[in-house]
């Protein structure tokens, strides 16, 4: 699913304000330097920081 390049654009982490990253096949925003995965449902950003997940070690190394 694609989410809009210009709402992506503004959207940063809701915790540390940085820059997210998009994983479409994933369909979640990536927050690199907190470690948090947010998920993006029926095209929506989930924002929130309770329903975000913890990217592991592998995962963070690999989105930088």
């Amino acid at each position: 699913m694609n989410v809009d390049r210009k709402l992506l654009a503004i959207l940063v982490c809701p915790i540390c304000k940085g820059e997210l990253r998009y994983d479409r096949q994933a369909a979640e925003l990536l927050c690199v330097a907190d470690g948090l995965a947010f998920p993006i449902r029926d095209g929506v950003p989930v924002m929130l920081p309770e329903e975000a997940r913890e990217m592991s070690f592998e995962e963070r190394e690999k989105a930088r």
